[in-house]
């Protein structure tokens, strides 16, 4: 990957996601994200609230996803937001999709919202997810 300009603390932070994803170990990411962070869901139209939900949603989803890799990172000038171009397969589906993360001057992630396609592969994640977690996340969407 190329070297972004990105705020000391967000390229620390950044440095920490992707080793966790490497490792598919995502038991350090509290220590990563903020109290009120929100998740964005490519399933789910209402975000869901508190870092609790988004690792829980992270940290299922990356036992759901198989070879899971990034491809292509972006970053804004300020330095605090990053956007992570993916690819996976859940089952049988294949999956490209975007991780938009921001940060704060700590470092810490306040909101990480995914996009992706095909249709069919999200179809694929939300049922999986839905089987996973469909009793626990609902409880933290806004209302």
């Amino acid at each position: 990957m190329t070297t972004l300009n990105l705020h000391p603390a967000a390229a620390a932070s950044l440095a920490k996601w992707h080793d966790m994803v490497a490792r598919a170990d995502v038991s350090d990411l509290r220590a990563i994200v903020h109290p009120d962070a929100t998740f964005r869901s490519p399933v789910a139209f209402k975000a869901y609230h508190s870092a609790d939900a988004l690792i829980l949603a992270l940290g299922t989803v990356i036992t759901v996803f198989q070879d899971f890799a990034y491809h292509r990172e972006a970053a804004t000038a300020d330095g605090l937001n990053v956007v992570l171009e993916f690819s996976a397969r859940v089952g049988e589906r294949g999956v490209k999709g975007i991780d938009f993360i921001r940060f704060d001057e700590d470092g810490l992630i306040t909101d990480f919202e995914v996009m992706m396609r095909p249709m069919n592969g999200v179809q694929a994640l939300a049922a999986e997810m839905g089987q996973r977690l469909g009793a626990l996340l609902p409880a933290f969407k806004a209302s």
